[in-house]
């Protein structure tokens, strides 16, 4: 678990922010807060604490291609809303203000976005942005005309420059992306964290206690949480405040089944307890191979005893 460092406030509403002193203001999805991310903040917590005020950052839920394109937004994400304020928590930051994202909101202009938000709400002391950062209806404001705001209404901009975002040389995208191709160590190190989700352990059909390998079949919380490949991984598998060695399978279980329904399966290594109804987080350390069908059964144990060698020298 992550270690909390600060009492992060959390409004869910512009309505219960009250008497913030010398707002330090970034925005921003901030899906994964990775390591371009933890930078920001890092920036963020130094100029409040410099001007004896407090860090803000200003998101939204829902995510704005949501709402934008419902039909068509194709979105995975990386942090749930409670992972993410887990993340915030850890960083230092002192407010999160999760604004419901709506088409009246996506249509504020540049000039209401930053006087009746940043301005008449916040009391914005500084704005920190990055060097190509756009806002308001149809992305209209940009830096000069946040620059002639700042004078207009009296507060202070930091840039993030191209050269600090090219320093990191990481996305949101890029993350999901590896994670999508089952690169699960470079999405680590863009994270700066092992990438996790968390599900119910729910009933399943049993095939892995007949192998000699007990499974918990995994119900993900979250139908936007993107899923790794298809395979088998080396996972740190997180119960009840304890932390086991796992083997995570992913996939449609291939050498039994011909549906496409896709299935989630964890091997906790030296473990044998019942666990139907309680929650698991895996941590994906590793992927050690793609999903194959197998001609029998035999052969299909013979690679998971593998699989299982792979996954404690992974794991040592």
């Amino acid at each position: 678990m992550l270690e909390v460092t600060v009492d992060l406030k959390v409004h869910n509403s512009l309505d219960s922010v009250t008497n913030i002193s010398n707002a330090v203001v970034t925005t921003g999805t901030f899906d994964g807060v990775h390591l371009g991310h933890q930078k920001i903040l890092k920036k963020l917590n130094k100029l409040a604490n410099y001007c004896e005020g407090e860090s803000v950052l200003f998101t939204f839920f829902p995510h704005p291609r949501m709402v934008l394109f419902p039909d068509d937004h194709g979105l995975k994400l990386l942090n749930t809303l409670e992972e993410k304020k887990e993340r915030l928590a850890a960083s230092g930051l002192d407010h999160l203000i999760v604004h419901p994202f709506s088409p009246e909101f996506s249509r504020l202009s540049a000039l209401q976005y930053v006087r009746d938000i940043m301005v008449n709400t916040l009391s914005v002391h500084t704005m920190v942005v990055g060097y190509d950062h756009h806002f308001g209806r149809n992305r209209e404001g940009n830096l000069e005309l946040l620059n002639e705001f700042s004078q207009t209404y009296d507060f202070g901009i930091e840039v993030i420059s191209a050269l600090d975002v090219e320093e990191v040389n990481v996305s949101s995208t890029k993350i999901r992306r590896s994670i999508g191709e089952g690169n699960i160590h470079l999405a680590n190190e863009y994270l700066g964290y092992k990438y996790s989700f968390t599900g119910e352990v729910i009933e399943g059909e049993k095939r892995g206690r007949l192998l000699g390998f007990n499974t918990a079949n995994i119900e993900i919380s979250s139908e936007l949480k993107i899923i790794p490949s298809f395979g088998v991984y080396a996972v740190n598998v997180l119960l009840c405040g304890q932390s086991y060695k796992g083997m995570l399978n992913i996939g449609v279980n291939p050498t039994f089944n011909n549906e496409h329904k896709t299935h989630i399966e964890v091997h906790i290594l030296d473990f044998d307890s019942d666990i139907y109804g309680e929650s698991l987080t895996i941590e994906l350390v590793k992927k050690l191979r793609d999903e194959k069908k197998f001609n029998s059964k035999e052969g299909l144990v013979q690679q998971l005893n593998e699989d299982k060698r792979l996954t404690i020298e992974t794991l040592r």
